[in-house]
Parts: structure tokens; sequence; C-alpha cells
């Protein structure tokens, strides 16, 4: 479904026959009949998303009618200062908006600094070029095998782009090491690599009576579409991708996707006509949409003073559109509907704000997941709230709601696996060392491979400051759960790494993918409980 180019040749001088280049082409996927039975019936509209990309459209006066103004002259002269240094934010991570967010944004700040680029976010460019370590993970560019399901990279892009993307690396398309020492670009998902993956697996795990003869992992139920927004690729692809999956033998199919607050016409009757024709096609198979709302004012009408509007009843009306293709896809019983989203600085660190989404969401039929604590991605000190101001945060949020309303679980996607930041406390634990001023316990959601590590926790004493786990590994109290025996050490400062030269001598350099397997060896073969450091 997404082929790749032709291979090229080894040296100038080597000229590929067509039968060899076609030999050293990503496979093709050949659909089957009843594969084409979903494929033959999908419409392709063209979505009018009314895009702006990138900071020059706004810099040269040239941005759509209405659409000028987004940034203040101030703004924008700062951020033309950085243009082709080493703090260009474009850079970092490319600038895109859509019509429909930018009429959301305008009356609402919380959305401004979402989509908005900063010159904060280059003042310090720490952080991990592959955060949690997930190329170690796959075993077939563009497929992530961390878990017991498998996630795909299917595109690069989205409608509009988050400026704190957890995926900022693959969104620039930059240059990542890998495991084996080679550095390349994230490269995208192939559908028939990827399905003859899945039915590999899945051979084996029922040879070996339930488990991977290797890792352990048990078959491959899930299948989660990402990237980039999946909901980019016209529907003739997006089916494509289902109708594939659904013949291995996947028993759910996830979309992870912000398109319904980017851009929520995309869910419209070709869409949802193509859906229904899987649906028909596959009814065993689950259709889950992971969705990625951060902000009531993503989902809610404001007026131009900001606030919110009321019906008759004073309860707050929706955006007309985005109401309409939630309800269009709520109302399909056979799709469960959920979202996710991490709590960042400046855009929902507010109580009241995240008690809002979380009840405006749960009573349009739409459950509450995640939330998480921002990842180490590059320049993370920029975006990310302290971990235990957002344990606080969201707890407090969760004060007045119901208990289907407050069903989300605040997480951090360490390396080691998904991990909850499951209590907080204030008081001393009297005769424990490190708990003087209180404790914060982590417990392990999702492990990889064969899951050995969940359930497991680790305590350690406070650190309001801390943003990641780094900033607890001289407080570590118990950790079963490894977490600490990994960690990532500081890169070199922003200015030297960026330009190629070397790091300083003062300063270890960033960890590398070889460094995480050869510690993760030495973890797991250990039998006796480590000193703290």
């Amino acid at each position: 479904m997404v082929d790749g180019p032709g291979a090229r040749s080894r040296d100038d001088t080597t000229i590929m026959t067509p039968t060899a280049r076609a030999n050293t082409r990503r496979p093709k996927y050949e659909p089957s009949d009843r594969e084409r039975s979903v494929l033959d019936q999908v419409e392709n509209p063209r979505y009018d998303r009314q895009i702006v990309n990138g900071l020059d459209p706004f810099m040269q006066g040239n941005a759509p009618e209405g659409m000028g103004g987004f940034y203040t002259p101030v703004e924008l002269t700062d951020l033309k200062r950085l243009k082709g240094t080493s703090r260009d934010v474009e850079d970092r991570m490319p600038v895109k908006i859509t019509r429909h967010y930018f009429e959301m944004a305008r009356h609402s700040d919380a959305l401004q600094k979402l989509v908005k680029a900063s010159p904060d976010e280059t003042v310090n460019l720490d952080g991990e070029e592959d955060p949690g370590g997930q190329l170690d993970y796959s075993p077939v560019e563009g497929l992530l095998h961390k878990y017991e399901m498998a996630l795909l990279y299917v595109i690069s892009t989205c409608s509009a782009h988050c400026r704190f993307c957890y995926r900022e690396e693959l969104i620039a398309r930059k240059d990542i090491e890998r495991s084996d020492g080679t550095v390349k670009k994230k490269g995208l998902a192939n559908l028939a690599e990827v399905t003859d993956y899945i039915r590999a697996h899945n051979v084996a795990v029922e040879a070996n009576g339930g488990r991977h003869p290797e890792t352990g992992r048990p078959k491959l139920r899930e299948i989660l579409l990402s990237g980039g927004d999946p909901m980019v690729l016209p529907n003739s692809k997006l089916a494509g991708w289902f109708a594939a999956l659904a013949e291995t033998g996947a028993e759910a199919i996830r979309v992870g996707t912000k398109e319904l607050a980017f851009h929520p016409d995309r869910f419209d009757a070709a869409f949802l006509s193509m859906i229904d024709r899987f649906h028909e096609v596959y009814p065993d198979v689950a259709l889950r949409l992971m969705v990625h709302f951060n902000h009531p004012d993503e989902l809610l009408a404001k007026g131009p003073d900001g606030s919110y509007a009321c019906d008759g009843q004073g309860r707050f009306r929706w955006n007309p559109r985005t109401r309409r293709a939630v309800d269009a896809v709520v109302s399909r019983g056979w799709i469960s509907v959920e979202n996710q989203s991490p709590i960042i600085r400046g855009v929902n660190d507010d109580a009241d704000a995240l008690r809002l989404l979380q009840r405006t969401l749960k009573s349009a039929g739409i459950e509450n997941h995640y939330f998480f604590g921002g990842r180490n991605i590059v320049a993370y000190k920029s975006f990310n709230v302290p971990i235990e101001t957002t344990w606080r945060l969201l707890n407090e949020s969760q004060r007045g709601l119901s208990g289907v309303e407050a069903h989300a679980r605040l997480a951090c996607v360490h390396f080691k696996g998904k991990t909850e930041v499951a209590a907080v406390t204030d008081e001393p634990i009297p005769g424990l060392p490190g708990a003087e001023n209180g404790v914060v316990i982590f417990k392990v959601l999702r492990s990889p491979g064969d899951a050995a590590q969940r359930g497991k926790v680790a305590i350690v004493g406070r650190n309001p400051e801390a943003l990641w786990f780094d900033d607890y590994t001289d407080r570590v109290i118990l950790d079963e759960a490894g977490l600490f025996d990994y960690y990532r050490r500081p890169g070199p400062v922003a200015d030297t790494s960026r330009n190629g030269s070397a790091p300083s001598p003062t300063i270890p350099p960033r960890r590398t993918p070889a460094d995480r397997h050869r510690d993760e060896e030495i973890h797991k073969h250990r039998t006796a409980p480590q000193p703290k450091r």
C-alpha cells in the first residue's frame, strides 16, 4: 500500500536494469477478492482543509484571508531572527494549521499555544531523538512491536502540527540512530511487509502454545494505525489497511487521530460509507478510534470574548461541525471512541479545563482513556509539566466527576514500558530513608515482550521539579520495576550537537540504542537487588 522507492545502485557506475530495480523494491501487496469487495466501493473525495504550511505565509503577509494576524508582529520578528540558526523552530518541528483550527484557536490562548511556534521551543534542545527507544522494537520498517499489539507508521504528517508532538522526529523527518549503528529517518510501513510479519509471528505463536518462542509475546490481535495522522490518508488507503489487516486475523484495528479537532469535516458521508462497508464485510473486527482532544476549547463554541456559548438550559454548546462528526462515529455502536492527551504547559495544565474536557467527552459517548506526562522528546523542557504537578492536576480535575467520567489514569511512556504515576504523598514515612518529604509511586502498566514487569512498582523520594524519570535517579527507594536501572543521561549542549562538532568532554554522550540493549541484558540476568545509586 505504501510502496518505497526503487533501490539505488551500489555505486555511480552501476546501472540497474528494470528487472533488477523491480526485485529490490519493497514488495507490493495484492488484495484478495474479499478485500476487493470493500475497496471497489470506496469514494475518495477531496478534502479542502485550507492548510497554511510554514511561517513564511505569515512573515510575507500572504496568509489566507483573515488568518494574517494569527502571529503578532513582535512574535514574527522574534521567530525570523532564529531562521537558519541552530534554534530555528521550523527545523525542530514544521509549522502547520488548518482553517477550522485557526477559527477555534483565535479565541483561545490554550489552542494558540498548541499550534503556534515560539522561540521558547528551542532554548533547550535536550531530549531523546527516539523517545521510549521505539526503534529498538521495530522488526519491520514502519512497524513497532513493543507490547502485545503493534503500531504502524502509515503517514508522516497531520492536518496541523502540535508544537509538543511526541513524534516530532517523524514529522520533521529527522535522522535517527538505529540499534545497529546506522543513521536514517524513520520509514513508513509497507503493507506486504507488515502483513507477512503479522502472519509469521502468529504462526510461530500458535506452534509454541500461545507465546512466541523468542520474545514471549502473544498473538498479534490488535494493530494501531498511527503516524502522523492516518485520517490524512485518502479513504482508499485506509480501507486497504483495514481490509488487509483483517485478512491477517487482526481482531481489532485502532486509528490514532486528531482529525476530529483539526478538520472534523473529514468524517463525511464517503468515509462513513467506507467504514460501514468494511464492517459489513468484516463484522468480527473491532474498530477503535483513539482521538486526541487536549482542551475543551477544541470542542465547544466560544464567543469573541472567549466565553463559552450556552444553550437555553445553560449547557455549553459544541462547535456544530465537531459535534456532527463525533455523533457520526459514536452512533455506530461497533466503533469504540476513546480520548487520550498529554498534559502540556500552557495548553491544558489547568484542573478546571481538564475536568470540563472529561465531562464533555463522556457526555458525547467518548471514553477518557489516558492522560500522559510529557514525553522526553527533544526540547521537552519547554513543554512538560512537572510529574508531581501533573498528578495533582489530574486528581484535582476528577473531583466532582462521576466514576464513569473519571476513568483516565496518568501515565508516562518510559523505555521500560507505559508507567502509571500511581500516587504522590505529602507526609514523610517514618523510618524510611529518602521519604522525608513524601514519595512518588510508579506502577508499570504495559511492559515490552512477555510483559514480565507489568504491575511492578518503583518508589522514589519526591522532587517537585522533576520533568522526567532522570530527575529521580538520586532518590530511588525501591525499584522492582527496573525503571532506574535504565535512564537517559544528558546529551551534549544543543548548539554543539546540532552543528556536528564534538560534544564537551565534561558532558556524557547521549545513550544509543546499543547502550539500551546492553543495559537491558545486564538487568535481565541480575539475580540480586542492586545497591541504590
